[in-house]
């Protein structure tokens, strides 16, 4: 049975089987029109023109994880040079909850809360100004949480944490998550895994540890039905394919919950000429080894400047770790459409530390699991890069530009 209901700008909600999709059309998703930029002069008063400036030129080259969204200008330094000036911008940034595949403007998007596990971003932003022309010169950012483990351990002791996206339970979260999906036999073609945005665990008193994947698919050339396994499938070029981010639970206990699917357009939706064939691009994600399990990366950083330590500004969220996962099939997931539930169980999480959940630091799948056969990215995009300071389970922002990966030897 499907049921329907119009929600926000037109958008279709409805319930297939077990899986919760929701269906945005181009005109949906540009419903408020992006802000015009300001000119960018060498007046110290210029700094909020700067600074939007500084926002579009990241998330444009922000490809990968979640858009972000100017928290505050902490400083801005102005040097006078020929014709013009150079500006250093220093910027705190907080993540979004709009993935980068999402056509919405990152003003419009909306800021993760701390018992979410907010993500933040210390940026040094670099502009050139000449003639009244403002470049984009360079930037560079350490993300991380917005408050530790510990930190949040003592606000929320019961919100889920953040676990390494190469992480065995986050892995197999992911493949059941995209096994279910391409189950759904209202698409068109099979999907695979672009990448895994987030994964959350959180202890629940009857189900266990419990995963909370956020993922982004992509549709493939293979029809769905055909005989191809879906992880061998050839993806579409990202501007002519579907994208899906996907929502879901997770327990080894319980097995997979409700999934939750958003479902984004091709923005290139030009047809073939009759003969032509579908062009063939590299996928948009890295398939490079990923960090063993286990090596856990540098250390936490530790809190942002001035970061608060009083309760969520609405007050703690209601606890949701009575009972059971819901069973496939059995109405909605929990907190549908808002990732897991605030609580997820009663008493502080297995290591309310620095560490993740238990088995999240292994060397090797769970006993008796096999390892997901097609996850094989990274924790994040910019391991190539040579960061210094990242935790593996974020999508930190990358330098910018692009340091080179194997610089040429210098002849002598």
């Amino acid at each position: 049975m499907v049921t329907e209901n119009v929600v926000c700008c037109g958008s279709l909600l409805y319930t297939m089987k077990h899986i919760v999709v929701l269906l945005l059309s181009s005109a949906v998703l540009l419903c408020s029109a992006a802000p015009a930029l300001e000119l960018v002069t060498c007046s110290e008063d210029s700094g909020a023109a700067a600074a939007h400036l500084a926002m579009h030129h990241i998330n444009e080259h922000h490809d990968h994880g979640y858009k972000f969204r100017l928290s505050e200008t902490q400083d801005i330094k102005v040097v006078t040079v020929d014709g013009g000036c150079d500006v250093e911008l220093q910027l705190k940034l907080l993540e979004t909850k709009c993935h980068v595949v999402t056509p919405k403007h990152f003003e419009d998007c909306e800021i993760r809360e701390e018992y979410e596990r907010a993500v933040m971003a210390n940026c040094t932003v670099m502009i050139t100004v000449k003639s009244d022309d403002a470049k984009v010169t360079k930037y560079e950012c350490d993300t991380r949480q917005a408050k530790t483990n510990l930190e949040m351990v003592r606000i929320c002791p019961d919100c889920p944490s953040l676990i390494p996206l190469n992480s065995p339970e986050a892995m197999r979260s992911v493949d059941e998550t995209v096994k279910q999906f391409n189950q759904n036999t209202s698409n068109q073609h099979y999907y695979i895994l672009q990448e895994a945005g987030r994964v959350l665990a959180g202890y629940m008193m009857m189900a266990g540890m419990v995963y909370y994947p956020e993922v982004v698919l992509l549709e493939t050339r293979c029809p769905m039905g055909s005989r191809i396994v879906p992880e061998a499938c050839k993806p579409l070029c990202p501007d002519r394919a579907h994208h899906a981010v996907c929502r879901s639970s997770y327990s080894a206990k319980e097995g997979l919950g409700s999934v939750e699917c958003e479902f984004y357009p091709p923005s290139n939706v030009t047809a073939l000429s009759p003969g032509e064939r579908e062009p063939v691009c590299m996928p948009p994600y890295h398939v490079g080894p990923p960090h063993p399990p286990g090596s856990g990366g540098p250390p936490h950083l530790g809190p942002p400047p001035h970061a608060g330590h009083g309760p969520p500004p609405h007050g703690p969220p209601p606890h949701a770790g009575h009972g059971p996962l819901p069973h496939p099939g059995h109405g909605p997931p929990p907190h549908a459409g808002h990732g897991p539930p605030p609580h997820a169980g009663h008493g502080p999480p297995p290591h309310p530390g620095h560490g993740p959940p238990p088995h999240a630091g292994g060397r090797g799948p769970l006993p008796g699991q096999k390892r997901p056969p097609f996850i094989s990215h990274p924790p994040h995009h910019c391991r190539s890069f040579n960061l210094l300071r990242f935790e593996p389970a974020l999508h930190p922002i990358c330098p910018w530009p692009h340091p080179e990966l194997h610089p040429h030897p210098k002849h002598t």
